[in-house]
């Protein structure tokens, strides 16, 4: 990811940089410029950055070298290097643009299916009213069992 902010020259050259190193070391596969996309957040106060995309096959001594001269170089906010598998098809850049909206988690109802809204029912003058049903009476609360200490003499059982 490049810094948006320099001119279109100055990306175009960092772009030519890394490949040239790709190239000198290792096998380049394929490359894309993705171009300006916005970003998911803010780097370096930059909401926007120009987007690179390079697959390669190189030793690991290429990958050393590589990362740290990206790491370095003035106008490069972002990058990862990532091992693939070789079989993998190529990465093909997304649609430029607004992103989709994101999905909904509830369905939304269908107008067909769901049933209309029912008013609530104001009591008819003209018919009787409904009996109240009477509150349910509390029980009688039970006397409560002494509770036993284990002081006491076992009781005898009444003839």
């Amino acid at each position: 990811m490049l810094d948006s902010g320099l001119p279109e020259t100055e990306r175009a050259k960092l772009a030519q940089e890394a490949r040239k190193q790709i190239e000198a070391g290792g096998t380049l596969k394929d490359e894309n410029n993705w171009g300006l996309r916005k970003m998911a957040y803010e780097i370096r106060q930059r909401t926007e950055a120009d987007y690179r995309w390079f697959r390669f096959e190189a030793p690991t001594e290429l990958l050393g070298s590589l990362d740290h001269n990206l790491k370095i170089a003035d106008g490069v906010l972002r990058f990862r290097i990532f091992k693939v598998d070789p079989e993998a098809p190529s990465i093909v850049p997304p649609a430029a643009g607004a992103p989709a909206a994101a999905p909904s988690r509830e369905p939304e109802p269908s107008p067909e299916l769901s049933p209309p809204p029912v008013p609530a029912a104001a009591p008819s003058p003209t018919a009787p009213a409904a009996p109240a049903e009477p509150a349910a009476a509390p029980a009688p609360a039970e006397p409560a069992a002494p509770a036993a200490t284990g002081d006491e003499a076992p009781s005898a059982p009444a003839d």
